[in-house]
C-alpha cells in the first residue's frame, strides 16, 4: 500500500514546483470568487483570456528554449516588431498583416538560432543583439510612433472578436498549447529537445542533431513572438513599437515558476501555460484590490512585484533542486 502512495508523490523539484503551481493558480481563483463580487463575470473572465493571450504564446516558446538551457531575451521586442509590421500590412488584408507578423518574427527566431548554432555565440548574448536590432527596427519602421491598423480588411477580427463564445486569441493560445504539448510529450523530436537540456555534448554523441533543433527552438519562439505582435496590434487597433518591454521577463518568469529548470533538461507545457495564467491572474486580483479602495499600486509595482516573484520562485527552485540532489 505504501508503495502504491509513494507512486503518485512527487519525483524531482520540477515535478512538486508544477503541483505547486497548479495548487496556487486554484487557490488564486478560489480567492478572488469569494472576495470580489464580478471575478468570474463573463466580461472579466474574457477580458483576462483574450489579454493574456500574448503572454502566453511567448512563455509557451521560451519553455523550449529554456528546457534546452537557452535563453531567448529577444522576444518582447519581436513581439513590438511584429505588431508594427502587422499594422503596416493590414490595409492590403487581415492575412497580409496575420502572415507579415508571423514571418518577421520567424526571421528573427531563424537569426537568433543561425547566430547561436552557426556562430557559437552564447544565448544570452545573441538574442541580446537581436533584441536591441528589433527595438530599433520597429521604431524606424514606426518613425517612432504608433501606427494604426486597417479597420476595413477586418484584421482586427483576430484580436478583438469570439469563436463560440471564447475569445479568438485565446483559441490560437490554447491551439499553439496543443501542438507544443504534442511535439514534447508525443514525438521523437520533442525527446531531442530535452536531451539537448541534459547536456549538449552528450546528445551530439548520441547522433542527435543538435545544432538543427536548436535552430527550430529558437525559429518557433520567435514565430510565437510574432503572433503575439499580431495580436497586440489587432487586439489595441495600432502597432506599438514601444510596447514589449519586460515580456521577456514575463516568459522566463512563467516557465520558471512552472517548474523548468534554467539548467534545462525538462520541462512541461501545461505548467507553462499554468504559470503564465498565475502571473497574470496576480495582477488580476491587484487590479480589484486597487478598486476596492485598500490598496493603490500604480502600474509601475507590477514590475516590480513580477521581478521579486521571479528572484523568490528562482529561489525555492534552487532550494528544491539542492534538496532533492542529497
Amino acid at each position: 500500500m505504501s508503495a502504491f502512495l509513494k507512486s503518485f508523490a512527487p519525483k524531482s523539484s520540477g515535478d512538486l514546483a508544477r503541483i505547486g503551481v497548479m495548487i496556487a493558480l486554484a487557490a488564486l481563483i478560489l480567492f478572488g470568487a469569494l472576495r470580489y463580487d464580478y471575478f468570474l463575470s463573463p466580461f472579466n473572465i474574457l477580458s483576462f483570456l483574450r489579454y493574456n493571450s500574448m503572454f502566453a504564446l511567448i512563455a509557451l516558446g521560451m519553455a523550449f528554449v529554456i528546457i534546452t538551457g537557452g535563453i531567448d531575451l529577444s522576444v518582447g521586442a519581436v513581439a513590438a516588431l511584429a505588431s508594427v509590421v502587422s499594422a503596416l500590412l493590414s490595409p492590403y488584408s487581415w492575412y497580409a498583416g496575420l502572415a507579415g507578423g508571423i514571418c518577421a518574427g520567424l526571421a528573427v527566431g531563424l537569426i537568433n538560432g543561425v547566430v547561436i548554432t552557426r556562430l557559437r555565440i552564447q544565448p544570452f548574448i545573441a538574442t541580446l543583439a537581436a533584441m536591441l536590432a528589433a527595438n530599433g527596427t520597429a521604431l524606424l519602421l514606426a518613425n517612432n510612433q504608433s501606427v494604426s491598423v486597417s479597420y476595413d480588411s477586418g484584421f482586427t477580427v483576430i484580436g478583438q472578436d469570439d469563436f463560440l463564445g471564447f475569445p479568438i486569441p485565446a483559441w490560437i493560445a490554447l491551439g499553439a498549447y496543443i501542438l507544443g504539448w504534442i511535439f514534447l510529450e508525443r514525438s521523437r523530436s520533442g525527446r531531442h529537445v530535452l536531451a539537448i537540456g541534459d547536456g549538449e555534448h552528450t546528445a551530439a554523441l548520441m547522433g542527435l542533431k543538435v545544432q538543427r533543433t536548436l535552430l527550430g527552438v529558437y525559429a518557433f519562439s520567435g514565430l510565437l513572438a510574432g503572433l503575439a505582435g499580431v495580436i497586440l496590434a489587432s487586439q489595441f487597433g495600432a502597432g506599438q513599437p514601444t510596447e514589449g518591454v519586460g515580456w521577456e521577463l514575463f516568459a522566463i518568469a512563467s516557465v520558471v515558476v512552472g517548474g523548468t529548470l534554467l539548467t534545462g533538461g525538462s520541462g512541461s507545457v501545461g505548467a507553462t501555460l499554468a504559470g503564465a495564467l498565475l502571473l497574470g491572474m496576480v495582477f488580476n486580483v491587484l487590479n480589484f484590490e486597487n478598486g476596492l479602495g485598500w490598496i493603490s499600486l500604480s502600474a509601475y509595482w507590477q514590475s516590480v512585484i513580477r521581478g521579486l516573484f521571479l528572484l523568490v520562485v528562482v529561489v525555492l527552485q534552487a532550494r528544491l533542486t539542492a534538496r532533492s540532489a542529497t
